[in-house]
Protein backbone atom coordinates (compact mmCIF):
# COMPACT_ATOMS: atom_id res chain seq x y z
CA UNK A 1 0.00 0.00 0.00
CA UNK A 2 1.72 3.53 -1.13
CA UNK A 3 1.87 6.19 1.91
CA UNK A 4 -1.45 8.24 0.42
CA UNK A 5 -4.13 6.49 -0.22
CA UNK A 6 -8.13 7.95 -0.59
CA UNK A 7 -11.31 6.24 0.14
CA UNK A 8 -13.84 7.89 -1.49
CA UNK A 9 -17.36 6.52 -0.63
CA UNK A 10 -19.78 6.98 -3.69
CA UNK A 11 -23.32 8.12 -1.21
CA UNK A 12 -25.69 9.86 -3.47
CA UNK A 13 -27.75 6.82 -4.73
CA UNK A 14 -31.46 7.45 -3.81
CA UNK A 15 -32.15 3.44 -2.75
CA UNK A 16 -35.41 2.94 -4.72
CA UNK A 17 -35.80 -0.47 -4.90
CA UNK A 18 -35.93 -0.24 -1.09
CA UNK A 19 -38.49 1.84 -1.19
CA UNK A 20 -40.91 2.73 1.48
CA UNK A 21 -38.07 2.09 4.17
CA UNK A 22 -35.54 3.94 1.19
CA UNK A 23 -36.95 7.74 1.32
CA UNK A 24 -35.53 10.83 -0.50
CA UNK A 25 -34.22 12.28 3.48
CA UNK A 26 -33.46 8.61 4.46
CA UNK A 27 -32.28 6.69 1.78
CA UNK A 28 -30.95 3.59 1.75
CA UNK A 29 -27.46 4.08 2.98
CA UNK A 30 -28.58 5.64 6.17
CA UNK A 31 -30.57 2.19 7.24
CA UNK A 32 -29.25 -0.77 9.17
CA UNK A 33 -30.36 -3.73 6.50
CA UNK A 34 -28.01 -6.65 7.05
CA UNK A 35 -29.06 -6.86 11.54
CA UNK A 36 -26.36 -4.70 12.93
CA UNK A 37 -26.03 -1.56 14.66
CA UNK A 38 -24.29 0.40 11.51
CA UNK A 39 -25.83 1.73 9.00
CA UNK A 40 -24.61 0.72 5.17
CA UNK A 41 -22.77 4.02 5.06
CA UNK A 42 -21.52 3.91 8.70
CA UNK A 43 -20.17 0.10 7.62
CA UNK A 44 -18.53 1.18 4.88
CA UNK A 45 -16.26 3.69 6.33
CA UNK A 46 -15.39 1.34 9.11
CA UNK A 47 -13.70 -0.98 6.43
CA UNK A 48 -11.99 2.01 4.89
CA UNK A 49 -10.30 3.75 7.36
CA UNK A 50 -7.66 1.48 7.93
CA UNK A 51 -6.46 1.93 4.61
CA UNK A 52 -5.91 5.68 5.47
CA UNK A 53 -7.06 7.44 8.40
CA UNK A 54 -10.19 9.10 9.17
CA UNK A 55 -8.16 12.22 7.12
CA UNK A 56 -8.18 10.46 4.30
CA UNK A 57 -11.76 9.08 3.89
CA UNK A 58 -13.98 11.07 1.31
CA UNK A 59 -17.51 11.13 0.84
CA UNK A 60 -19.27 12.44 -2.11
CA UNK A 61 -23.18 13.00 -1.74
CA UNK A 62 -26.40 14.97 -3.05
CA UNK A 63 -27.26 18.20 -1.27
CA UNK A 64 -30.57 17.00 -0.51
CA UNK A 65 -28.97 14.36 1.81
CA UNK A 66 -25.42 16.11 2.94
CA UNK A 67 -26.91 17.14 6.45
CA UNK A 68 -27.51 12.98 7.18
CA UNK A 69 -24.14 11.95 6.26
CA UNK A 70 -22.68 14.57 8.94
CA UNK A 71 -25.31 13.34 11.04
CA UNK A 72 -23.89 9.49 10.45
CA UNK A 73 -20.13 10.39 10.18
CA UNK A 74 -19.74 13.23 12.52
CA UNK A 75 -15.87 12.73 12.30
CA UNK A 76 -15.44 13.09 8.73
CA UNK A 77 -13.44 16.64 8.33
CA UNK A 78 -15.91 19.06 6.51
CA UNK A 79 -13.02 19.37 3.50
CA UNK A 80 -13.66 15.63 2.80
CA UNK A 81 -17.54 16.30 1.82
CA UNK A 82 -17.93 16.90 -1.62
CA UNK A 83 -21.99 18.04 -2.30
CA UNK A 84 -23.16 17.67 -5.80
CA UNK A 85 -25.90 20.22 -6.64
CA UNK A 86 -27.39 17.65 -8.93
CA UNK A 87 -26.84 14.37 -9.06
CA UNK A 88 -25.07 13.48 -12.63
CA UNK A 89 -24.63 9.87 -12.09
CA UNK A 90 -20.82 8.17 -11.47
CA UNK A 91 -18.77 9.39 -14.43
CA UNK A 92 -19.12 13.26 -12.61
CA UNK A 93 -18.62 12.13 -9.52
CA UNK A 94 -15.87 10.29 -10.25
CA UNK A 95 -14.49 13.24 -12.18
CA UNK A 96 -14.89 15.90 -9.93
CA UNK A 97 -13.72 14.06 -6.47
CA UNK A 98 -10.10 13.30 -8.68
CA UNK A 99 -9.69 16.42 -9.78
CA UNK A 100 -9.95 17.61 -6.12
CA UNK A 101 -7.58 14.77 -4.46
CA UNK A 102 -5.24 15.60 -7.57
CA UNK A 103 -5.38 19.18 -6.25
CA UNK A 104 -4.63 18.23 -2.75
CA UNK A 105 -2.06 15.28 -2.78
CA UNK A 106 -1.16 15.16 -6.48
CA UNK A 107 -1.41 13.41 -9.72
CA UNK A 108 0.22 10.14 -8.11
CA UNK A 109 -2.23 9.70 -4.72
CA UNK A 110 -4.12 6.47 -4.79
CA UNK A 111 -8.10 6.87 -5.02
CA UNK A 112 -10.21 3.87 -4.05
CA UNK A 113 -13.74 4.19 -5.14
CA UNK A 114 -17.10 2.22 -3.22
CA UNK A 115 -20.24 2.44 -3.13
CA UNK A 116 -22.50 2.95 0.08
CA UNK A 117 -24.48 0.26 -0.24
CA UNK A 118 -22.69 -3.00 -0.07
CA UNK A 119 -22.39 -5.81 1.84
CA UNK A 120 -18.85 -7.36 2.84
CA UNK A 121 -18.68 -10.57 4.90
CA UNK A 122 -14.57 -11.30 5.16
CA UNK A 123 -13.00 -7.94 6.07
CA UNK A 124 -9.56 -9.64 6.31
CA UNK A 125 -10.44 -10.86 2.36
CA UNK A 126 -11.30 -7.52 1.36
CA UNK A 127 -8.16 -6.05 2.32
CA UNK A 128 -5.99 -8.26 0.78
CA UNK A 129 -8.15 -7.59 -2.21
CA UNK A 130 -7.92 -3.85 -2.14
CA UNK A 131 -3.94 -4.11 -0.90
CA UNK A 132 -3.70 -5.98 -4.77
CA UNK A 133 -5.64 -3.30 -6.43
CA UNK A 134 -2.97 -0.69 -4.85
CA UNK A 135 -0.16 -2.78 -6.03
CA UNK A 136 -1.22 -3.53 -9.08
CA UNK A 137 -2.48 0.89 -9.77
CA UNK A 138 0.50 2.38 -8.07
CA UNK A 139 3.42 0.40 -10.79
CA UNK A 140 1.02 1.01 -13.36
CA UNK A 141 -1.28 2.96 -15.49
CA UNK A 142 -4.14 1.22 -14.75
CA UNK A 143 -7.72 1.27 -13.67
CA UNK A 144 -8.16 -1.73 -11.12
CA UNK A 145 -11.50 -2.84 -10.99
CA UNK A 146 -12.75 -4.86 -8.32
CA UNK A 147 -14.41 -8.07 -9.69
CA UNK A 148 -16.71 -10.42 -7.71
CA UNK A 149 -16.27 -14.36 -8.55
CA UNK A 150 -20.54 -15.16 -8.90
CA UNK A 151 -22.06 -17.59 -6.78
CA UNK A 152 -25.47 -17.87 -9.70
CA UNK A 153 -26.31 -16.79 -12.58
CA UNK A 154 -27.41 -13.41 -11.89
CA UNK A 155 -29.47 -11.16 -14.62
CA UNK A 156 -29.20 -8.43 -12.15
CA UNK A 157 -25.35 -7.33 -12.30
CA UNK A 158 -23.29 -6.56 -15.36
CA UNK A 159 -20.31 -8.66 -15.78
CA UNK A 160 -16.60 -8.53 -16.44
CA UNK A 161 -15.09 -10.80 -19.06
CA UNK A 162 -11.22 -11.66 -18.09
CA UNK A 163 -8.24 -11.16 -20.62
CA UNK A 164 -4.73 -11.85 -20.64
CA UNK A 165 -3.53 -12.05 -16.81
CA UNK A 166 -0.95 -10.15 -16.06
CA UNK A 167 1.04 -10.81 -13.14
CA UNK A 168 0.35 -11.96 -9.65
CA UNK A 169 -0.12 -9.04 -6.84
CA UNK A 170 -0.79 -9.53 -2.82
CA UNK A 171 -1.02 -13.27 -4.08
CA UNK A 172 -4.34 -12.30 -6.17
CA UNK A 173 -4.36 -13.04 -9.84
CA UNK A 174 -4.90 -9.67 -12.04
CA UNK A 175 -5.94 -9.53 -15.36
CA UNK A 176 -6.64 -7.14 -18.59
CA UNK A 177 -10.42 -6.96 -19.15
CA UNK A 178 -11.35 -8.22 -22.10
CA UNK A 179 -15.05 -6.49 -22.24
CA UNK A 180 -17.63 -5.47 -20.05
CA UNK A 181 -21.25 -6.75 -20.55
CA UNK A 182 -24.72 -4.85 -18.91
CA UNK A 183 -27.36 -7.05 -17.08
CA UNK A 184 -27.32 -10.26 -19.00
CA UNK A 185 -30.62 -12.65 -19.66
CA UNK A 186 -30.42 -15.85 -17.74
CA UNK A 187 -29.63 -18.15 -20.43
CA UNK A 188 -26.24 -15.80 -21.24
CA UNK A 189 -25.18 -15.84 -17.72
CA UNK A 190 -25.16 -19.16 -16.88
CA UNK A 191 -22.96 -19.53 -20.14
CA UNK A 192 -21.04 -16.91 -18.54
CA UNK A 193 -20.59 -19.10 -15.56
CA UNK A 194 -19.55 -22.19 -17.45
CA UNK A 195 -16.61 -20.41 -19.12
CA UNK A 196 -14.75 -19.37 -15.52
CA UNK A 197 -13.78 -15.80 -16.98
CA UNK A 198 -16.48 -13.71 -15.68
CA UNK A 199 -16.76 -11.63 -12.76
CA UNK A 200 -19.81 -9.68 -11.18
CA UNK A 201 -18.83 -5.85 -11.90
CA UNK A 202 -18.57 -4.88 -8.54
CA UNK A 203 -18.16 -1.01 -8.99
CA UNK A 204 -15.64 -0.63 -6.97
CA UNK A 205 -12.32 1.05 -8.57
CA UNK A 206 -8.91 1.51 -7.41
CA UNK A 207 -6.54 3.80 -9.68
CA UNK A 208 -4.26 7.00 -9.98
CA UNK A 209 -5.81 10.22 -9.69
CA UNK A 210 -3.90 11.46 -12.96
CA UNK A 211 -4.46 8.01 -14.87
CA UNK A 212 -7.89 8.21 -14.98
CA UNK A 213 -7.77 12.30 -15.18
CA UNK A 214 -5.87 11.65 -18.86
CA UNK A 215 -8.47 8.81 -19.63
CA UNK A 216 -11.67 11.44 -18.87
CA UNK A 217 -9.87 14.01 -21.27
CA UNK A 218 -9.65 11.35 -23.69
CA UNK A 219 -13.01 9.47 -23.26
CA UNK A 220 -15.35 12.01 -22.06
CA UNK A 221 -13.83 15.30 -22.66
CA UNK A 222 -17.90 16.37 -21.95
CA UNK A 223 -17.40 15.83 -18.68
CA UNK A 224 -14.21 16.50 -16.98
CA UNK A 225 -13.20 19.43 -19.49
CA UNK A 226 -16.02 21.88 -18.30
CA UNK A 227 -15.48 20.59 -14.18
CA UNK A 228 -12.07 21.31 -14.48
CA UNK A 229 -12.84 24.81 -16.07
CA UNK A 230 -15.58 25.97 -14.34
CA UNK A 231 -15.55 23.50 -10.85
CA UNK A 232 -18.48 22.12 -9.61
CA UNK A 233 -21.06 25.24 -10.51
CA UNK A 234 -21.28 23.48 -13.57
CA UNK A 235 -22.62 20.48 -12.32
CA UNK A 236 -26.12 20.96 -13.65
CA UNK A 237 -24.93 21.52 -17.52
CA UNK A 238 -22.44 17.90 -17.95
CA UNK A 239 -23.95 15.34 -18.92
CA UNK A 240 -25.58 12.31 -16.84
CA UNK A 241 -23.42 8.94 -17.47
CA UNK A 242 -22.40 6.38 -15.70
CA UNK A 243 -18.49 5.86 -15.01
CA UNK A 244 -18.81 2.54 -16.98
CA UNK A 245 -20.41 3.83 -20.07
CA UNK A 246 -18.24 7.05 -20.37
CA UNK A 247 -14.79 5.53 -18.96
CA UNK A 248 -14.71 2.26 -18.23
CA UNK A 249 -16.05 0.27 -21.79
CA UNK A 250 -13.62 2.86 -23.44
CA UNK A 251 -10.52 2.58 -21.78
CA UNK A 252 -7.80 0.13 -22.58
CA UNK A 253 -6.34 0.52 -19.30
CA UNK A 254 -8.87 -1.57 -16.93
CA UNK A 255 -7.73 -4.27 -14.84
CA UNK A 256 -10.10 -6.61 -12.98
CA UNK A 257 -9.21 -8.38 -9.67
CA UNK A 258 -11.41 -11.36 -9.47
CA UNK A 259 -12.48 -11.06 -5.68
CA UNK A 260 -13.96 -13.24 -3.31
CA UNK A 261 -14.48 -11.72 -0.15
CA UNK A 262 -18.43 -12.83 0.77
CA UNK A 263 -20.14 -9.74 -1.40
CA UNK A 264 -23.48 -8.27 -1.97
CA UNK A 265 -24.97 -4.84 -3.27
CA UNK A 266 -28.00 -5.00 -1.74
CA UNK A 267 -30.32 -4.20 -4.71
CA UNK A 268 -33.14 -4.53 -3.46
CA UNK A 269 -35.60 -5.97 -0.85
CA UNK A 270 -34.29 -9.70 -2.10
CA UNK A 271 -31.09 -9.19 -0.65
CA UNK A 272 -32.55 -9.37 3.20
CA UNK A 273 -33.10 -12.81 2.21
CA UNK A 274 -29.46 -14.11 0.87
CA UNK A 275 -28.26 -12.17 3.84
CA UNK A 276 -30.46 -13.17 6.69
CA UNK A 277 -32.25 -16.27 5.64
CA UNK A 278 -31.26 -19.93 7.24
CA UNK A 279 -31.97 -23.27 6.34
CA UNK A 280 -34.54 -23.38 8.81
CA UNK A 281 -36.67 -20.30 8.30
CA UNK A 282 -39.78 -20.33 6.19
CA UNK A 283 -39.70 -16.53 5.73
CA UNK A 284 -37.68 -13.70 6.65
CA UNK A 285 -39.11 -11.78 9.52
CA UNK A 286 -37.95 -8.81 10.57
CA UNK A 287 -41.65 -8.11 12.00
CA UNK A 288 -44.35 -9.39 14.35
CA UNK A 289 -45.88 -11.62 11.91
CA UNK A 290 -48.63 -13.98 12.21
CA UNK A 291 -48.56 -16.25 9.30
CA UNK A 292 -51.24 -19.27 7.85
CA UNK A 293 -49.90 -21.20 5.10
CA UNK A 294 -47.14 -18.65 4.13
CA UNK A 295 -43.94 -19.28 3.32
CA UNK A 296 -40.48 -17.62 1.15
CA UNK A 297 -41.98 -13.94 2.47
CA UNK A 298 -40.21 -11.42 3.42
CA UNK A 299 -41.58 -9.29 5.78
CA UNK A 300 -40.13 -6.44 7.76
CA UNK A 301 -42.23 -3.44 9.30
CA UNK A 302 -40.11 -0.34 10.84
CA UNK A 303 -42.30 -0.26 13.74
CA UNK A 304 -41.96 -3.20 16.49
CA UNK A 305 -45.61 -2.67 17.82
CA UNK A 306 -47.11 -3.20 14.21
CA UNK A 307 -47.98 -6.60 13.20
CA UNK A 308 -48.28 -8.27 9.80
CA UNK A 309 -51.04 -11.02 9.62
CA UNK A 310 -50.62 -13.45 6.06
CA UNK A 311 -52.85 -16.09 4.89
CA UNK A 312 -51.63 -18.32 1.84
CA UNK A 313 -48.86 -16.00 0.42
CA UNK A 314 -45.95 -17.40 -1.29
CA UNK A 315 -42.68 -15.54 -2.49
CA UNK A 316 -43.94 -12.08 -1.84
CA UNK A 317 -42.25 -8.88 0.21
CA UNK A 318 -44.47 -7.50 2.79
CA UNK A 319 -43.00 -4.21 4.00
CA UNK A 320 -44.70 -1.82 6.22
CA UNK A 321 -43.02 1.76 6.98
CA UNK A 322 -44.50 4.80 8.34
CA UNK A 323 -47.75 5.44 6.42
CA UNK A 324 -47.30 3.15 3.57
CA UNK A 325 -47.57 -0.64 2.78
CA UNK A 326 -45.96 -2.68 -0.02
CA UNK A 327 -46.77 -6.18 -1.07
CA UNK A 328 -45.12 -6.99 -4.22
CA UNK A 329 -43.89 -10.50 -5.64
CA UNK A 330 -40.86 -10.85 -5.27
CA UNK A 331 -39.35 -11.15 -9.04
CA UNK A 332 -41.26 -8.05 -9.34
CA UNK A 333 -39.29 -5.88 -6.93
CA UNK A 334 -37.14 -4.04 -9.97
CA UNK A 335 -40.20 -2.50 -11.05
CA UNK A 336 -40.95 -0.16 -7.71
CA UNK A 337 -39.04 2.17 -9.26
CA UNK A 338 -42.08 2.93 -12.13
CA UNK A 339 -44.58 3.13 -9.32
CA UNK A 340 -42.62 5.80 -7.65
CA UNK A 341 -42.60 7.59 -10.70
CA UNK A 342 -46.14 7.89 -10.61
CA UNK A 343 -46.04 8.68 -7.12
CA UNK A 344 -44.18 11.68 -8.13
CA UNK A 345 -46.39 13.17 -10.70
CA UNK A 346 -49.53 12.90 -8.17
CA UNK A 347 -48.88 16.21 -5.96
CA UNK A 348 -51.16 14.42 -3.27
CA UNK A 349 -48.98 11.26 -3.03
CA UNK A 350 -45.05 12.76 -3.43
CA UNK A 351 -45.07 13.37 0.03
CA UNK A 352 -44.37 9.58 0.33
CA UNK A 353 -41.01 9.76 -1.50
Amino acid sequence: MTEKFVSVILAGGKGERFWPLSRLHRPKQFLCLDGSSRSLLQATADRLIPFGGQENLWIITSSQIADGVREQLPELPSSNLLVESQGRDTAAAVAWTCLEVKQRYGEDALIGFFPADHWIADLDGFQRTIGAASQLAATNAAIVTLGIKPTFASTGYGYIEQGEKIGIFNDLPAYHVSRFTEKPNLETATSFLATGRYSWNSGMFIFRAGVVLDELYTHAPEIIEPLSKYGADIYPDIPKKSIDYALMEKTKLAYVLPADFGWDDLGDWNAIERLLKTEKDVNVELATHVGLDTQGAIIYASDEEDVIVTIGLEDVVIVRDRNVTLIVKKERTQEIKQVLKTLQADEKLSHLL
